[in-house]
């Protein structure tokens, strides 16, 4: 790779998912769903958006029956899919992950109780840990009508729930495309694990996965 290009790339980095600072996130007893989901067998995917992508890839990765975790841009146009746009806010995207996974391992309404408890605070809009802007919003994403109804049904069980003490405002969005993000993006967290922003906001996730839910939990991270 070029040098040049070496440092254009770095230059996004600065742009977006890396703001060490001191790391806070909140981790939520999230309830297990009522609405259970009920999948066909077969490998499914949906897609989920809940801040920087690097940390969202990162849990998905470390969960028994997902077969992938993609990090990638949801919504906007295909024109505007490139990081440096992205990350002005200002394309309409979300940073998300499409998240493939084999539902006879791992269901639906269990994907959505840990991104909810150790992923995403659902109460913030347009913000994550220490990013701010649409472009990190946490919006579900669902790829066919059963999850449609498990997503809305949790939506409002959560809202009722009384764990969160503000408002829900996670939204489910419909999918329009989904762009793979660039490939330096991809498997982040797994390539530099001594990253600032990684070992302060998003390790602690993975952390707070295998202590909440260790028989969702695997060791290894399942790379792109």
């Amino acid at each position: 790779m070029r040098p040049a290009l070496l440092v254009v790339i770095a230059s996004f980095a600065l742009t977006s998912c890396q703001q060490p600072a001191v790391a806070g996130e909140a981790t939520f007893d999230a309830p297990a769903a009522q609405r259970v989901a009920h999948e066909k067998p077969g490998l499914k995917t949906a897609v989920f958006a809940g801040g920087c992508f690097w940390g969202v890839e990162a849990v998905f990765s470390h969960m028994k029956g997902v077969t992938s975790a993609v990090s990638g841009y949801h919504g906007g146009s295909k024109a505007d899919a490139v990081y440096a746009r992205v990350s002005r806010g200002t394309t309409g995207h979300a940073e998300a992950v499409r998240v493939t996974y084999d539902p006879a391992r791992v269901r639906y309404d269990q994907l959505l109780r840990v991104f909810f408890s150790v992923v995403a605070d659902p109460t913030l809009k347009n913000r994550q840990g220490p990013d701010a802007g649409t472009q990190y919003r946490a919006a579900l994403v669902p790829l066919n009508a059963e999850q449609r109804a498990v997503a809305a049904a949790y939506l409002k069980q959560m809202g009722a729930s009384g764990v969160w003490k503000r408002p829900i405002v996670a939204r489910i969005e419909g999918y329009k495309a989904f762009y793979p993000a660039e490939s330096y993006h991809q498997d982040f967290a797994l390539r530099n694990p001594d990253n600032g922003y990684i070992r302060a906001w998003d390790a602690p996730k993975v952390a707070a996965l295998k202590a909440r839910y260790p028989a969702l939990y695997q060791t290894g991270f399942t790379r792109n």
